[in-house]
């Protein structure tokens, strides 16, 4: 790597557009805000089955399930960009707990940045083993939450010096006030609360309903929207069947009039859109695991009061009176806090306040400078450790 004046060249491992998955919406998003520096030239080499990609920004392809591409895509790396940042998700790599991009990572020769997506409290053997030798390969490490940090230092062994801190980006779009967005999708005089993302069992939305069910006799006006096209995966072993059981369970309950699910994969556009005009945004999700949620972030980042289950990301972004925490599978818990909230219309106004506040620290734009700065710094210290030696 020589020094040079010219933009350095980065490099995004991960899964990218038309994929259809959180973390490829996350890497296009922090990819354009990077491009708009001068600093970068950013591109990226796309985790691909059978999509296709047009225009050049995705510049190469690893095969998720072909083991060679692993070795083949490092050599690529090698010779083609100064440092690569590797998006990780289990479920993304080949192998067992995504094994094979440890065969990447041990042919480079580039430094390389790891994004932890998923910090697990309980890892099997194999799953520590993998994050572990990931975290031991890499230069730097960067997780989206301060509560992850232990984890990794503990229960991974990840040397603290290598860790940053840099939160999930939330997008910054000029849209209508919540009023008049609720006359244009035909919800004024509704109370609204959402919950958007790719479904599947693992959400706990049946709780959610069940929740709203509770409330409905209080309030009468009241919309629950589920938004979002069900899960990939889960729809090619199960089909449809749990988004049949949801519609079923509002039908049992006598709320199907006050439930909306809209079978669509939003654009950002359309997610902010309809955050801005909900009273709350609703996770009811089952797993105390979760240490990220994209839609939790895109949440907070539109300062919209939060009703959610206690899982780590919803308790580190919540605290200080920024949102409500419920019961895990507790419908019950659930319906008691939206039921609280929209009692106390000031309540919700002070909450709507913290919560703003914390989001306008998570706009792309921030975070982008945060791994612009990273990335300098880890490119710097890699030439000067160069020159040194030479």
């Amino acid at each position: 790597m020589e020094m040079t004046n010219k933009p350095r060249r980065i490099t995004f491992l991960s899964t990218y557009p038309p994929r259809v998955c959180g973390l490829a919406t996350f890497t296009e998003d922090l990819v354009n805000e990077i491009e708009k520096t001068t600093l970068f030239r950013p591109n990226v080499i796309a985790v691909t089955n059978t999509e296709e990609y047009e225009g050049s920004r995705v510049v190469a392809k690893l095969g998720q399930h072909n083991r060679a591409s692993y070795s083949r895509v490092a050599r690529w790396a090698n010779n083609n960009t100064d440092l690569l940042i590797i998006e990780h998700e289990y479920g993304i790599f080949g192998g067992e707990c995504g094994e094979y991009i440890i065969d990447l990572a041990k042919n480079l020769t580039i430094p390389f940045i790891l994004t932890t997506h998923t910090v697990l409290m309980s890892p099997t053997r194999k799953q520590q083993t993998v994050l572990h030798e990931l975290g031991q390969l890499s230069t730097m490490v960067v997780t989206m939450a301060e509560s992850t940090v232990p984890l990794l230092t503990k229960t991974y062994g990840i040397e603290p010096s290598k860790i940053a801190v840099i939160a999930h980006g939330v997008p910054t779009l000029t849209v209508r006030p919540r009023g008049k967005l609720k006359v244009r999708y035909g919800l004024n005089d509704k109370q609204v609360i959402s919950s958007f993302g790719l479904i599947s069992p693992a959400k706990g939305l049946e709780y959610g309903i069940e929740a709203v069910a509770k409330v409905v006799p209080e309030f009468k006006n009241l919309v629950y929207l589920i938004l979002g096209k069900t899960h990939p995966c889960v729809k090619e072993r199960y089909g449809e069947s749990y988004r049949d059981s949801l519609i079923t369970l509002a039908e049992q309950l006598g709320v199907r009039d006050n439930i909306c699910l809209i079978d669509k994969y939003l654009t950002k556009e359309e997610v902010i859109t309809y955050l801005k005009l909900s009273d709350i945004y609703m996770t009811p999700y089952l797993s105390k695991e979760q240490a990220v949620s994209g839609t939790l972030a895109y949440a907070v980042g539109c300062g919209r009061v939060v009703v959610s289950t206690p899982y780590r990301y919803a308790r580190e972004l919540l605290g200080n009176g920024r949102g409500m925490l419920a019961e895990f599978s507790d419908s019950d818990s659930l319906a008691s806090c939206i039921s609280n909230i929209l009692q106390n219309p000031l309540l919700k106004k002070d909450m709507e306040r913290k919560t703003l506040a914390v989001g306008q620290t998570m706009t792309w734009t921030k975070v982008a400078g945060k791994y612009a700065e990273l990335v300098s710094k880890t490119i710097d210290a890699t030439l000067k450790r160069g020159v040194l030696v030479g």
